[in-house]
């Protein structure tokens, strides 16, 4: 086994490439849950303008890790976009099914927003050890939304919750 210092600079790269292509599926998964969430949320203005928000802020983060991979000659996995995306309609169709969608969806939410800012923390690692310097910036300010995302939504758990509660009292759903 090799010490850190001795590692191949092939071995970070490819790392990194692989990463970056997988944060990308990921920030495509997002936007395909968002998009299912959006139109489902009439009754919670505060959070369907924070996921429209966030969902400007992701294609950013798209087009950030599109840019370091160009950067490096390579691109975004298409095959990998495309599973990640109906992995996430699927999810999103399972949380609609159920009574508390709010609820469900905003468990994932919070649980998505973590992944993501562990990839994150992950690729800016990489990026560091491999010398990829022109990386850690714009992978910094896609940590620092998803960060700011996770945080709103935990704020917002609690309210979320309670006006959960009372439509569900009143016989109401997210949408109506």
């Amino acid at each position: 086994m090799q010490s850190q210092g001795s590692m191949s600079n092939e071995t970070v790269r490819d790392f990194f490439v692989v990463g970056l292509r997988n944060a990308h599926a990921v920030e495509n998964e997002a936007l395909t849950l968002i998009d299912r969430q959006l139109g489902r949320i009439e009754n919670y203005p505060d959070m369907a303008q924070r996921l429209r928000e966030h969902r400007n802020e992701t294609e950013e983060q798209q087009r950030r890790l599109e840019t370091i991979l160009e950067s490096l000659g390579e691109s975004h996995s298409t095959l990998k976009d495309t599973a990640l995306s109906l992995m996430g309609n699927m999810a999103a169709m399972g949380n609609a099914m159920a009574g508390d969608e709010i609820i469900k969806n905003t468990f994932a939410n919070f649980a998505f927003e973590n992944f993501e800012i562990a990839s994150y923390r992950s690729l800016i690692a990489a990026a560091e050890q491999g010398g990829f310097t022109q990386a850690v910036a714009p992978l910094q300010a896609s940590l620092r939304e998803e960060q700011h995302m996770a945080s709103w939504i935990e704020q917002n758990i609690p309210s979320i919750t309670q006006r959960h509660i009372v439509r569900e009292d009143r016989g109401m759903t997210a949408k109506r």
